[in-house]
């Protein structure tokens, strides 16, 4: 009962402060509500899931605070209907958001471990329409055709080439884009025909994206 309590109350501090920031899309705070973040931290970070600080993970990874994650997925627009290719798996509670607000997702990790343990969490949660695999996310996901969104969660100094080739008339990317100052925001990136348009939204704390799939983890 009291792990149920601190979820809830978790959750309802979260909203507050999404609210704060413009964000209170009911069909959003009901997707991030019904993936329990809890089932997504470390045993010993549960107490923090919803803390607005990032919390390691394996691999050498993290996971972005619940406030950055909510944000991410609130300016990425996503509609039912859509498919989604996200980069960096991670512990798989962004991807589990996607899932209840599109129609499929596609999502790539370089490290198996994280790959494995993030669909078991899909699993235990019921959500079905989630492809989870192990690859190398720095040229996109070639021969799965485009997407209508996609969201990175690793970094990359400019706008990624894939890009232009994998999202469709009137999709739009989000990513980490590592500036020359060394800070590192996160940016739309927008399609309309062949023209494409680039909005800064917010700092953010990243991992450079790495090429090649890991071969241990």
């Amino acid at each position: 009962m009291k792990s149920v309590m601190v979820e809830k109350e978790g959750f309802a501090a979260l909203v507050l402060r999404l609210r704060a920031e413009g964000i209170s899309d009911i069909d959003l705070l009901t997707a991030v509500e019904q993936c329990p973040r809890s089932q997504f931290v470390p045993a010993q970070f549960a107490a923090e899931a919803y803390s607005s600080r990032t919390i390691p993970i394996d691999c050498g990874a993290f996971m972005e605070s619940a406030d950055m994650v909510v944000k991410t997925v609130a300016r990425l627009q996503v509609k039912p209907g859509q498919r989604v290719l996200e980069i960096g798996t991670g512990s798989g509670f962004m991807t589990a958001i996607l899932g209840r607000r599109s129609e499929r997702v596609v999502s790539i990790d370089r490290y198996k471990t994280l790959v494995e343990l993030a669909q078991n969490r899909m699993d235990d949660l019921g959500i079905r329409n989630v492809v989870i695999r192990q690859a190398d996310g720095a040229n996109g996901l070639v021969g799965e055709g485009t997407f209508d969104r996609i969201v990175s969660t690793a970094a990359f100094t400019a706008m990624p080439r894939f890009f232009t080739e994998q999202i469709v008339s009137g999709g739009m990317m989000i990513a980490p884009i590592i500036l020359e100052d060394g800070r590192c925001v996160m940016t739309r990136f927008s399609k309309t025909g062949s023209r494409f348009e680039q909005e800064e939204l917010f700092e953010t704390p990243y991992l450079p994206i790495e090429t090649h799939i890991a071969r241990y983890l």
